[in-house]
């Protein structure tokens, strides 16, 4: 009896405090949306009415729309990119042994260590020396250095627990190797390679460290132009611009759970 009320307790309490957590890291997206509806032309919580003229006056700002669609497509590229050179370089780290195997390892998950303003000031260094520092490419190349570890890192964790049985029993079946790796590799891996997609584009999309330091030409990503937009304004459109963009990764998380499920996926 004593062990059922103590058992009780202890899961009310877990839930309690897996409540508060859940609270806790809900509480800033919960007042910034909050802060997107209301009326005044201050940031206030909690809201004093409702409306939707932050949304519209975020809609037809010019500068945000841009930054939304840079930011938007350079993470499209850069995602593209770090699956295209981290999924064979995870594969060639997972099952194959070769002299400096450890040391390319550390090189490609090295960006996640070292600081982020001097991977910038490093980056924009280099690309300054080979001369393509004022351009869309500098971009690029820098947030796939930001992005490539992670997409590394989470697919060398998928082919570590990829079943190899399963593609050694399509090829005694006499499948041909691209069917082996259409039919049984790709579907087990999709997991892995949506988790993969998700880090990659959420980590170029919030940056700001790297991107300040290679931006160009006056077009900037989103993460800057809003902190930018702290300077010299604090209406709500700044909120109403966070919302979009927490809406945008709800959206991305319940693609990835209609596809694969996150539990597959974490």
């Amino acid at each position: 009896m004593l062990d059922r009320l103590l058992s009780g307790a202890t899961d009310a309490g877990g839930a309690i405090l897996r409540g508060m957590i859940y609270l806790f890291l809900a509480l800033p997206a919960i007042v910034v949306v909050c802060a997107s509806i209301n009326p005044v032309d201050f940031l206030a919580f909690p809201p004093q009415g409702f409306t939707t003229k932050w949304y519209i006056a975020a809609f037809r700002s010019k500068p945000f729309m841009d930054s939304l669609f840079l930011s938007t497509k350079l993470a499209c590229i850069a995602t593209l990119i770090s699956l295209a050179i981290g999924t064979p370089a995870a594969y060639a780290i997972d099952r194959h042994r070769f002299r400096g195997r450890e040391t390319l390892q550390a090189f490609v998950l090295s960006p996640m260590i070292v600081p982020a303003v001097v991977l910038g000031i490093g980056l924009l260094q280099f690309l300054v020396l080979i001369g393509i520092s004022q351009s869309f490419g500098a971009l690029i190349l820098g947030h796939v250095v930001i992005t490539l570890p992670y997409v590394v890192r989470t697919m060398t964790a998928s082919f570590s627990l990829f079943d190899r049985a399963l593609e050694q029993a399509a090829a005694n079946l006499r499948a041909p190797p691209l069917t082996v790796v259409r039919r049984v590799t790709l579907p087990i891996l999709l997991p892995g390679l949506l988790s993969a997609s998700v880090f990659s584009f959420v980590t170029s999309f919030g940056n700001i460290t790297v991107s300040i330091f290679l931006t160009h030409g006056g077009r900037t990503t989103l993460p800057i132009q809003i902190f930018t937009y702290v300077d010299y304004g604090s209406d709500p459109t700044l909120a109403a611009v966070s919302t979009l963009v927490i809406l945008v990764t709800v959206a991305l998380l319940m693609v990835v759970e209609r596809v694969a499920g996150l539990q597959r996926v974490i």
